[in-house]
């Protein structure tokens, strides 16, 4: 049985670091995982700079509140999930997740969660489990399932290369030209025509 992997921002949705770096006025959000391949130190430097602007769960949630999948999202979603399985495998968080989520139809999603202090600073966060992606696509093989993956960031790399077949999608060239063996798309419909040939 196949089931399809895939990332949420960057993918599915615009990333939210960089819409709440411009919503906030501080460049140095838009920092993501297509930047920085170690995601510890990626949240740790954003965590600081919220800390030092005084900015917590709300704000960003409020920003959240004006995102809209990507274009055509939503449609390729419903498409893909009337063929096959479908998990969207995000190292967002769920307080982050949820609306988004929403406007996509509700597909089932794994990512992680944050600690926020009784007073909305956000003061750390729980990764689901080690090497998320990875790890998941790695349980969902032992149980008998293969595993299709489609990623644009470098945190998507390992979900992408252990799956039967794997996909960049909309990654930016740096990430494509040091991975020129994984197939590389920028639409929907060569991405859900490259998945329906590997089913």
């Amino acid at each position: 049985m196949n089931i399809v992997c895939l990332d949420m921002e960057g993918v599915l949705t615009p990333e939210i670091w960089i819409a709440f770096s411009e919503a906030s006025g501080i460049p140095a959000l838009r920092r993501t995982t297509r930047d920085e391949p170690d995601y510890d130190k990626l949240m740790h430097f954003r965590l600081d700079i919220i800390k030092e602007h005084h900015l917590g769960l709300k704000e960003i949630q409020q920003v959240i509140a004006t995102i809209d999948p990507m274009p055509g999202a939503r449609e390729f979603l419903d498409e893909l999930r009337e063929i096959t399985q479908v998990l969207v495998l995000s190292d967002t968080f769920e307080q982050f997740a949820a609306p988004l989520v929403k406007k996509l139809g509700q597909p089932s999603i794994f990512c992680n969660s944050l600690e926020v202090a009784p007073d909305g600073a956000i003061t750390g966060y729980k990764m689901r489990c080690p090497h998320s992606k990875l790890s998941t696509v790695k349980a969902l093989q032992s149980v008998g399932m293969e595993t299709i993956a489609a990623g644009d960031s470098f945190n998507d790399l390992e979900m992408i290369r252990a799956s039967k077949a794997g996909f960049l999608f909309r990654a930016p060239d740096s990430i494509q030209a040091s991975n020129a063996d994984v197939p590389a798309y920028d639409t929907f419909e060569d991405l859900l025509k490259a998945i329906q040939e590997s089913l």
